[in-house]
């Protein structure tokens, strides 16, 4: 497929200073894109955002705000990343996942609807397919969400189905699998405090800022009994985004629906494995049972991103992908001023 020729159009990311929004903040500000973010900060960071990006410290559900700023920046598209993603947090307190996924993005589509806003990308999830009857899982294999997180993630995909099909209006719905390491030139990672990616918590171990990894889960049907899943880079996932914006805005009747991997898995072992490989010491691991919510593997087919995009990946080794955690996880030991 050839590449999409792109007039560069103003783009709104919500939640962008945030992990994976941070970094398709600065893929498309790398491409030259005019770049604008919307977070309230609750689980992002101001350090995260590059030189001369606007942001707008907010939430998603503030029309007036939404409006304000589609105005002054002249917003023709959106990625949105703003919500929340702790899997069994999301079994404990289900309304809040569906206020913050579901509620809130129904809010920001109206908005854009009516400021005709016309191309929205979606940070959807693997965690719509649920526990899949096959491997690797394709876009059209059932979706079967186990948790109020993947189900407030698909309740999202169906409204922006339907949005699509009723106004001058299209989305790319990008699926995402297990997103991991952080930018190559350490300039954004993830950042939260008492994160759950077993990749972030295993190089904060390796540095002494936790005393041992956790587990969760022995006895899944799988070569080694632990969780098994397919570990993308997090700059290619931003890449992903970009060019998916290109492809929308090259066919504005169409929408996309995109399972964004690398097409094979890796177990919570054979995770641990390599963080000790590329630290040269050993993590303390710590079994335990497993957790509300959690399949036992989730790997995607991603034939059709392949097929549909230009889309080169850079960093698809777990050894690369971990060795950016880590030097990620310095510079921010750095930023917070930590011995």
């Amino acid at each position: 497929m050839a590449e999409a020729v792109s007039p560069r159009v103003p783009v709104l990311v919500t939640g962008g200073a945030g992990y994976i929004g941070s970094h398709a903040v600065l893929a498309l500000k790398d491409a030259g894109w005019p770049v604008a973010v919307i977070d309230n900060l609750t689980t992002g960071f101001r350090f995260a955002l590059p030189e001369g990006v606007p942001l707008y410290e907010g939430d998603i559900e503030d029309a007036a705000l939404l409006a304000r700023i589609f105005a002054e920046q002249s917003t023709r598209a959106i990625m949105h990343f703003a919500g929340s993603i702790v899997v069994p947090e999301s079994v404990e307190n289900p309304l809040k996942y569906y206020h913050n996924n579901t509620a809130k993005t129904r809010a920001l589509i109206a908005a854009a609807v009516a400021a005709g806003v016309p191309h929205f990308i979606f940070s959807s999830t693997a965690a719509t397919y649920g526990e899949p009857d096959e491997s690797p899982v394709r876009e059209d294999t059932p979706q079967r969400p186990i948790n109020p997180y993947g189900m407030s993630k698909l309740m999202t995909e169906y409204m922006l189905a339907d949005t699509a099909r009723a106004h001058p209006f299209n989305y790319g719905a990008l699926r995402y699998f297990n997103v991991a390491g952080a930018d190559p030139q350490a300039r954004t990672g993830q950042s939260t405090a008492g994160a759950t990616h077993l990749i972030k918590v295993a190089v904060e171990a390796a540095l002494g800022k936790r005393s041992h990894v956790g587990v969760f889960g022995t006895d899944f049907d799988t070569a080694d009994g632990t969780g098994v899943r397919d570990y993308i880079h997090v700059a290619d996932l931003a890449a992903a985004h970009v060019l998916a914006l290109e492809a929308l805005m090259a066919d504005p009747a169409t929408s996309l629906t995109l399972n964004c991997g690398y097409g094979r898995g890796f177990s919570v072992l054979e995770v641990l494995d390599a963080v000790d490989r590329v630290t040269n010491r050993k993590i303390e691991r710590r079994f335990e049972g497993r957790r509300a919510g959690d399949a036992a593997a989730l790997v995607s087919d991603n034939r059709r991103i392949m097929a549909t995009l230009p889309w080169q990946p850079r960093f698809a080794d777990l050894d690369t992908i971990v060795q950016h955690a880590l030097a990620w996880e310095r510079r921010l030991g750095e930023i917070r001023g930590e011995g």
